[in-house]
């Protein structure tokens, strides 16, 4: 969309809401299109593409005609939108249903439905006012969506567009190509699932996104319409949890101490060779555990099940290939930022504008930075939003007939709205994404036994209609933590001030240590808790999984004074320091998500939907693991000794397999 259709679209929005009896084809044309078309024809596919985007964005166009006679006469037809048109209803919320719905909202940071949830919000202080609230310190979950295929999937779900990926069958073992029509998307037993009819079998199937082996395609001419009434929750509790299986595996002696914890010593008449031991590890799905036996490389062999040590060799061999291809050609832009954002367009700026007056009719007076950083942009893109905006009115209308707005003064003042000055009702993804979100509370004790969540529930399912009844086609994780015992003790520590002893253990370095910490946070991503604390033995803020706390014991002493939490929320899993080591990293478009999951500081896109992405770790000896773990969506560039490293750890882990 280029900017002078953002601006015709604006004007003739304006024009149809502040029309009572509606405008002719010859009046739209003569003051809205002038010099836009042409021909009678070409006016006329104008407009209609115009009044189809103007629906897109929540305005229905009418058509009103005189008593007598027929629709068909463009010249007795008059167009108009009536002001309640599509409207997001008055919502008054109390503060403990605000401080509700911001937790909801807050799950998706690293999702496209961040944005989405983002924009919810801003339509419903437009709608009520945001109420003065603080997120408790002890309730912090989040969402960690299943990499780009997620992303990829909710927007051709909401667009009902078909999707073609390859997909690991489960049954045969073998890549095959899908062409599915998705109808839902959720999370059962930990893992991500789409559910969808599958144009080759003809039938409705559901597939487990971590058995996706390709980028997700979407048919954007292939539509399609889901059964009536789908609710993705409903279909994916009918699953049976896949049966509880034993893989016999060698590790080396002293190694993978993590994996020992879980595993048993092998049947007496299975040994392994010297400098190993054989263990048996329970497991319920093949790929997930593969993932994971892949990233220790070569101090882990499969011995059984084939299936197990074939998908552990499937990852090695791509991950060999990927950091065994050419480099390519990348440049990072001065503008280049970390997070990952598509490419602005007019359309979204459009989005924003119908956003920004009705906010800004609710909240006089706000300096304009703090209205830039709420919507995300820089200052100047928000100046030029207001330049168009004041630019923009009746047609051929006078001064008092304009968009009325001033910021000379660093704060910003709107006294003319011309009926822009209430919210559009919510997208599909901004309902999926609070009521989801708000579905996804309900796993968290401490907030599923108070009222604010049924109530603010309530509220916005009556807001959103017809859009909110189509967010039971996405489904959250469960968020409540799997050792509730050690969750309680740490959040008593925190509201008493006091210390902790811990015994931690650390994968990457495949140890335990001991150390007191002063436990200022907990935050979770689905059902894996964490918490921030300042770890004396570190001197510094330091981040800790609940399942590798061996032993925790509070010390009796009060924390040390003037200690605080790192930023604000959501909790960073690592703050990267200055002095930390500069990684380049090369992505393909499935992993091209764990740029945001690792805080990159600069992107560069790839022509094939990839990207490169520069990474601070402060402890870089892991990264072979992480290599090998992605399984060829991932490799290190640069420095070179990383990725040597690299390549050498996956071809020890190779060469135990032979052939």
């Amino acid at each position: 969309m280029s900017a002078q259709r953002t601006e015709r679209l604006l004007n003739l929005l304006i024009a149809l809401l502040n029309s009572r009896y509606g405008l002719r084809r010859s009046e739209l044309r003569e003051k809205i299109y002038a010099g836009g078309a042409a021909s009678d024809a070409a006016f006329g596919r104008m407009f209609e593409r115009d009044k189809n985007d103007l629906r897109d964005f929540g305005f229905d166009v009418e058509t009103v005609t005189d008593l007598g006679w027929s629709s068909d006469d463009p010249g007795t037809t008059r167009y108009r939108i009536g002001k309640e048109s599509n409207r997001l209803p008055d919502v008054e919320l109390t503060p403990d249903e605000w401080t509700v719905l911001l937790l909801a909202s807050q799950l998706w940071e690293q999702a496209a439905l961040g944005t989405a949830a983002g924009n919810a919000l801003r339509k419903l202080q437009a709608a009520g006012g945001l109420a003065d609230v603080e997120l408790p310190a002890g309730v912090q979950p989040r969402i960690k969506p299943a990499g780009q295929a997620f992303e990829d999937l909710v927007a051709a779900m909401h667009a009902q567009h078909a999707v073609r990926f390859l997909y690991l069958a489960g049954s045969t073992g073998r890549e095959e190509e899908r062409i599915v029509e998705p109808w839902g998307l959720g999370s059962r037993f930990g893992q991500w699932y789409l559910v969808g009819h599958d144009r080759g079998r003809g039938a409705k199937r559901y597939f487990r996104l971590s058995r996706f082996t390709s980028a997700v395609t979407v048919l954007d001419r292939e539509s399609f319409t889901p059964p009536a009434g789908f609710n993705v929750r409903d279909e994916l509790n009918s699953l049976p949890e896949l049966p509880v299986s034993s893989a016999v595996v060698d590790v080396r002696s002293g190694k993978l101490l993590g994996l020992r914890k879980r595993a048993a010593a092998a049947a007496p008449d299975s040994e392994a060779d010297a400098g190993w031991d054989r263990l048996s590890v329970p497991y319920r799905d093949a790929e997930v555990l593969g993932e994971e036996l892949a990233s220790y490389g070569p101090n882990v062999r499969v011995v059984s099940p084939a299936e197990l040590s074939l998908a552990v060799q499937r990852r090695l061999a791509n991950a060999a290939a990927f950091t065994d291809a050419p480099a390519p050609s990348y440049s990072f832009s001065h503008a280049a930022s970390g997070k990952r954002t598509r490419n602005r367009t007019s359309e979204d700026q459009l989005k924003r504008m119908l956003q920004l007056v009705p906010f800004l009719v609710r909240n006089q007076g706000l300096p304009i930075e703090e209205v830039a950083d709420r919507f995300g942009v820089t200052r100047q893109e928000l100046e030029d939003d207001l330049l168009i905006l004041i630019c923009s009115g009746l047609p051929q209308g006078y001064p008092d007939e304009l968009l009325d707005i001033q910021w000379e003064e660093g704060h910003v003042f709107i006294s003319q709205s011309m009926e822009l000055n209430r919210p559009v009702r919510f997208t599909v993804d901004e309902a999926c994404a609070l009521l989801t979100g708000l579905e996804t509370l309900n796993g968290l004790p401490e907030l599923a036994e108070g009222s604010a969540l049924d109530s603010v529930t309530l509220k916005l399912m009556a807001a959103a209609g017809e859009e909110g009844l189509r967010a039971a086609a996405l489904s959250g994780p469960e968020v409540g933590p799997g050792n509730s015992a050690n969750l309680e003790v740490i959040r008593d520590a925190i509201e008493s001030g006091s210390q902790l002893h811990l015994v931690y253990l650390s994968p990457q370095k495949d140890t335990f240590s001991e150390r007191n910490v002063d436990p200022l946070r907990l935050y979770s991503l689905d059902n894996t808790w964490y918490f921030e604390a300042y770890c004396h033995s570190a001197a510094g803020l330091r981040n800790f999984r609940l399942d590798r706390i061996e032993d925790l014991t509070p010390t009796g002493r009060p924390v040390s004074s003037g200690i605080t939490p790192d930023g604000g929320f959501p909790a960073k899993l690592f703050t990267p320091n200055d002095d930390d080591t500069l990684v380049t990293i090369q992505l393909t478009a499935r992993g091209a998500g764990l740029a945001d999951d690792y805080y990159a500081e600069r992107t560069a896109p790839l022509p094939d939907g990839g990207l490169v992405a520069e990474i601070r770790f402060g402890n870089t000896a892991w990264l072979p693991m992480f290599v090998a773990q992605h399984g060829g969506t991932a490799r290190i560039l640069e420095p070179e000794s990383l990725a040597r490293a690299s390549r050498d750890w996956i071809a020890a882990a190779l060469a135990l397999y032979g052939s």
